[in-house]
């Protein structure tokens, strides 16, 4: 064959740094479409951008040509940057290190847009740590307790 050719979707999430709720919930819609752009620029195209105050979700293609280390680092550096912009509220904020990707499946791409779009409501009833050890459970993914 002589290209290259795939379609990876990413299920991203990251937390803010001590899992504190750091963004304020009016700048979160703000803070989803500067992430969507980052992805645009590193031809990553955001399906969703969605979380809460002290997390993140992505559902994304990965680009063939990025890795997915790059990928967050980029999404993180630049949007820590971008939020320190918007006034003293900000200038501590960081992002905690450290993440969570998953693989999505053609198939379950509409089922995880919904759950990213749901994400407040979600959050009443299970927590980022309670949510983030079900996806690790369900994906077969080890990991040290003391780490998350």
């Amino acid at each position: 064959m002589p290209q290259s050719l795939s379609k990876n979707y990413i299920h991203l999430t990251f937390s803010t740094k001590y899992r504190k709720d750091s963004i304020r919930k009016e700048d979160l819609p703000e803070m989803f479409s500067y992430i969507s752009g980052i992805l645009k620029n590193v031809d990553c195209p955001s399906i969703i951008v969605g979380g809460i105050t002290n997390h993140i979700h992505v559902l994304c293609v990965l680009n063939k040509n990025i890795a997915l280390t790059k990928m967050v680092e980029e999404i993180k550096k630049s949007s820590s940057k971008w939020i320190k912009g918007k006034g003293i509220y900000y200038q501590w904020f960081a992002w905690q290190e450290g993440y969570g990707a998953f693989s999505v499946s053609q198939s379950k791409v509409d089922v995880v847009t919904r759950y990213i779009g749901g994400q407040e409501e979600h959050h009443k009833k299970i927590s980022f740590e309670d949510e983030l050890k079900i996806f690790l459970k369900e994906y077969g993914v080890e990991y040290n307790e003391q780490y998350l």
